[in-house]
């Protein structure tokens, strides 16, 4: 486990872990379809000046373009709008605990998908603990009333993290060999024309936003929720696998109590003591506690050949 692997990790949890916030702002001005259009845009805009620097060249190969048809489907275009529409219906805090639900689901397709994914039990339990974490870390803000709000909401966003866990293994699977710059471009030109197609019909009429502050959300997400954070997560991918990679999701939560005790002067409380304490030490359990490997067994192969 490198220092950059986890430099790209923690980064990827703050930008992603405000992701929730400036939704819940874009979406009381504009319709989720025209902002997930707008904001792939934007991201879409950015990856093509880091491949020209790079001088990448786009994949030509049918089968790869058809997985990343696949991806810019499953792991953009749909969950992305998913969520947007989600928080049209309930709080950023709801959808942030129901997105942490990608590493349970990654957990379970990649153990039927993956050889090298398989569940063990350290990872069971570092998933639960990190779950619980997040839990204790929202619970000051919700309330019965709360969780039991707009079931379609809530469907949406739980949709959206099956949708990611499925498309993230896929990832692994069969773009593993692929540079995260080109996956990522790719990944959000396929899923910004599906947008593009899709919001006129879905939204009617179609509006682009007034507000200044509209415009920062997207930029905001397109910049650096799209375009930097999909390079730094299919990094991820590539080198931790998705389930350690999904992980990220149980930062968000944490990312968004430290920015609103810094920013907005809110009180810390014991819930972000503990709930902290809990998500990194699922985290930390994942990534550190493996099952023994065949050292002896494998050396002896090897000298009984020699």
């Amino acid at each position: 486990m490198k220092l950059k692997e986890w430099s790209a990790f923690a980064l990827l949890g703050l930008v992603w872990g405000s992701s929730f916030m400036w939704i819940k702002i874009a979406v009381q001005e504009i319709g989720p379809f025209t902002l997930v259009a707008l904001r792939l845009l934007f991201g879409l805009v950015g990856l093509l000046v880091i491949m020209r620097l790079q001088k990448q060249s786009f994949p030509r190969d049918r089968r790869v373009l058809l997985a990343f048809l696949f991806m810019g489907a499953f792991n953009t275009a749909i969950p992305f709008t998913l969520i947007s529409w989600g928080e049209t219906r309930i709080d950023s805090g709801l959808a942030s605990i129901l997105n942490g639900t990608v590493p349970l689901f990654t957990i379970v397709i990649a153990h039927f998908w993956l050889h090298d994914e398989k569940i063990t039990l350290s990872r069971i339990a570092g998933l639960i603990v990190g779950f619980i974490g997040m839990l204790v870390l929202v619970s000051r803000d919700l309330d019965p009333a709360g969780l039991g709000g707009n079931i379609w909401g809530q469907v949406a966003v739980i949709a959206a993290s099956i949708c990611y866990a499925t498309a993230i293994t896929f990832s692994r699977k069969h773009l593993r060999n692929q540079p995260p710059v080109v996956q990522s471009t790719m990944i959000l030109l396929i899923a910004d024309a599906f947008l593009w197609i899709a919001t006129p019909l879905a939204e009617r009429p179609m509006h682009l936003p007034a507000l200044p502050l509209t415009w920062v959300a997207i930029a905001w997400l397109g910049l650096l929720g799209s375009c930097l954070a999909y390079l730094l997560f299919f990094y991820l991918i590539n080198t931790w696998g998705p389930t350690r990679a999904s992980l990220v999701t149980y930062v968000f939560p944490v990312i968004g109590l430290i920015l609103g005790i810094i920013f907005l002067k809110e009180a810390a409380d014991w819930r972000l003591m503990v709930g902290s304490l809990l998500v990194v030490g699922g985290i930390l359990v994942v990534n550190f506690i493996r099952r023994p490997q065949p050292v002896q067994a494998a050396t002896t192969t090897t000298a009984a050949a020699d």
